[in-house]
């Protein structure tokens, strides 16, 4: 394998390179390294120090004769400015006929303003410069050495496997605190949270969110919101508002605000929600609901940060982060006219659809886990829930954890499913209530009919019946009157615990 030639870029130090003999200089040390024989010297300089410049060379000469200089005047007119700094080092950086088959290259940064270094810095890193930075340093130890020491400084981070180990596992945690701590299985949702873990911190233009009813469209904006207030992006509070709640005048002034006397019942005046999100998060659910005044008022509030209160002239600012939410189809809404495509577009910028449960039900289990460990420790004890969605999963897995001792056992899960099963079977006709909802079939086949029929009417009683008291009273209702004292309930539960029946079940269809 050909050695390549070594070539350093740096700049030319005003006050530290011009230094008497006999004190350490950064530039001269620099090719006085022990191990490290630079080629070449690119120096930059400003035209007002070219006499320094070629003093400074004359001395390399001298002590490093192997290494060849070249001058390279720079327009250079205020060192701190960060803008012209990094202008003008670009276009040097541009116009360089860089050789990486033949060349090695590194960038010194221990000279020229702080402004400068930053600039340096910035270009390799982002590989307008190829190369290693490298730093020169006085020898603490020696005073009087002026050689001194030299650090040199790969910006490829995935060389150093401590940092790349931290900046996993940073990404990871990101990654895991916009899924809830959820280890979701689903390739799909996973590379979308993945994205959008990118979005979150990269941009604060609006996100959109998109799915049905009941898929976490509001708990995502929450995560994004706690995600960006942890990374110190946001100083103000998280502000969720469902759409579908507010009309007309009340929806202008719960987003807006008013003045006193703005209209009537208007007794005292009132900020806004757009003006409490400053700083913040404004989370707008629903936002296919808003009227055609408010979705005009908040395309000027996105783009100017500028809106007036109900009744005012004057004009309120409040820069907010926005996401909003949606589970109808905002391009079909443009196109009856009924959204205004103007908004649209500005909300559109990123846009997420969020899978449903049933499509992504190898979740299905991950999900239960976790909601089984948040009303463990709500409840502190071990209890569960499910149905159609995420927060019917909610409640499912809360009645299984609630019923639960301890563990959820599999008979547990099992009077879960029956529950299920007879919530699903109460959309259909309530003259029916068939056994195999709730017992299985080796049960049903050792009844006799005689029992069947009886037992199909006593739960189609109770099915009808708000509470097992006000069956109890259906079904005993002549018996009761003889007794000295009635316990319906009683009666009722030992009935069904003869066939081994949960009889809350029966009562859970409100």
């Amino acid at each position: 394998m050909m050695t390549k030639n070594k070539v350093v870029i740096g700049l030319l130090g005003s006050k530290l390179d011009t230094g008497k003999d006999g004190l350490w200089r950064p530039t001269l040390a620099l090719c006085l390294q022990d191990g490290l024989v630079f080629n070449r010297l690119d120096l930059l300089y400003q035209k007002a120090h070219y006499h320094r410049a070629v003093a400074l060379i004359q001395d390399i000469n001298k002590v490093a004769p192997q290494t060849e200089v070249k001058m390279h005047e720079i327009p250079l007119k205020h060192p701190w400015d960060f803008e012209e700094n990094y202008s003008v080092l670009l276009d040097f950086a541009s116009n360089y006929q860089f050789n990486l088959e033949k060349e090695e290259y590194y960038v010194h940064i221990s000279t020229g303003t702080h402004v400068a270094q930053i600039c340096l810095f910035m270009l390799t890193n982002a590989r307008f410069i190829p190369g290693h930075l490298i730093q020169t340093s006085k020898n603490d130890k020696d005073p009087k050495d002026i050689k001194g020491i030299h650090y040199v400084i790969d910006l490829n981070l995935s060389r150093y496997e401590q940092i790349a180990v931290k900046f996993q596992l940073q990404q990871q945690q990101n990654v895991s605190s916009l899924k809830g701590g959820i280890s979701t299985k689903n390739k799909a949702f996973n590379e979308m949270i993945d994205e959008i873990e990118i979005v979150a911190i990269s941009s604060s233009e609006p996100i959109l969110l998109t799915g049905s009813t009941g898929v976490g469209k509001s708990r995502l904006a929450g995560l994004i919101y706690k995600l960006k207030k942890e990374k110190k992006q946001l100083t103000g509070e998280f502000i969720e508002v469902n759409c579908a709640t507010i009309q007309g005048d009340g929806a202008m002034s719960i987003l807006f605000g008013h003045i006193k006397g703005a209209y009537t019942g208007a007794n005292t005046s009132r900020k806004g929600l757009l003006k409490s999100a400053h700083g913040g998060l404004l989370f707008l659910d629903e936002i296919a609901c808003l009227g055609h005044n408010e979705q005009a008022m908040l395309l000027r509030a996105i783009e100017e940060k500028k809106f007036r209160l109900m009744g005012s002239d004057k004009e309120e600012t409040s820069d907010f982060q926005l996401i909003a939410g949606t589970n109808k189809d905002l391009l079909e809404m443009v196109r009856s006219g009924s959204f205004r495509e103007d908004l649209l577009a500005r909300i559109d910028c990123w846009n997420f659809k969020l899978p449903s449960l049933r499509e992504r039900l190898n979740d299905l289990e991950p999900n239960i886990n976790f909601e089984l460990e948040n009303i463990t420790k709500r409840l502190d004890k071990k209890r569960a829930l499910w149905t159609h969605n995420f927060r019917d999963l909610n409640k499912s897995v809360t009645r299984m954890a609630t019923l639960a001792d301890g563990r959820i056992t599999e008979n547990t899960v099992k009077r879960e499913i029956e529950r299920l099963c007879l919530g699903w079977y109460s959309n259909q006709p309530k003259t029916n209530c068939p056994l195999s909802q709730l017992l299985d079939i080796e049960q049903i086949n050792s009844l006799d009919l005689f029992d069947q029929i009886q037992l199909e009417q006593v739960i189609k009683i109770c099915y009808e019946s708000k509470s097992i008291s006000e069956a109890g009273r259906k079904l005993f209702c002549h018996t009761r009157t003889q007794r000295k004292v009635t316990n319906d309930s009683d009666r009722l539960i030992k009935y069904f615990n003869r066939y081994k029946i949960n009889w809350k079940i029966l009562f859970d269809h409100s």
